[in-house]
């Protein structure tokens, strides 16, 4: 079995919040909607323990160029870094500023990139924002409409079959879907 050959174990999950009407940004890339005023009276809370532990399994991120020029904006504003230590691989074909010795910026193809250099080298594959497709997709949504942006998914020429797995409500009215992937219809799985 050669090194490229992507590691069953390996879990690649596409996260991303998005608004209800499926924008993940407003055109000029601003995301000053992510914070929700709303209260859901049923909804969980979110422990912070939580989420660190659950950080914590996430060896590295992908990022497209959007996004991580939020994470630098957010950075800039002083609000912290969001990757933490973690490797972070930013997909871009622009020239974008390397502020810190855990990010790389690549460019090409996502699925290569990551079944090709990512799944032998790491477990779980975090991928924050872009379209492609995964083996699960996590999708946060929050309660606002937001007319025009940039959406979370673009053209997709095969539909993907999903298979929802879990579905959580929050106390801040964000409803977080975690689907899993079954298949890219269209495209023939046999080898015929």
């Amino acid at each position: 079995m050669g090194d490229s050959m992507p590691s069953p174990d390996s879990r690649v999950t596409i996260h991303m919040a998005a608004s209800l009407d499926g924008f993940i940004a407003r055109r000029d890339g601003r995301v000053d909607w992510l914070e929700t005023a709303d209260e859901f009276a049923g909804g969980e809370t979110l422990d912070p323990g939580f989420v660190e532990a659950f950080l914590a399994t996430i060896d590295c991120y992908v990022l497209g160029s959007r996004t991580y020029e939020t994470a630098l904006r957010f950075e800039a504003q002083g609000l912290g870094w969001a990757y933490g230590d973690k490797p972070t691989f930013v997909l871009t074909s622009r020239e974008l500023p390397r502020t810190r010795e855990t990010v790389e910026l690549h460019s090409g193809d996502l699925a290569q990139f990551v079944n090709g250099r990512l799944r032998p080298r790491f477990r779980n594959i975090w991928i924050a924002g872009g379209g492609a497709v995964a083996a699960e997709v996590r999708y946060s949504i929050l309660p606002i409409l937001i007319g025009d942006g940039i959406p979370f998914f673009g053209r997709l020429d095969p539909d993907v079959a999903l298979h929802l797995a879990e579905v959580k409500a929050y106390k801040n009215g964000v409803v977080e879907l975690r689907y899993e992937v079954r298949e890219l219809r269209g495209e023939s799985r046999s080898a015929t």
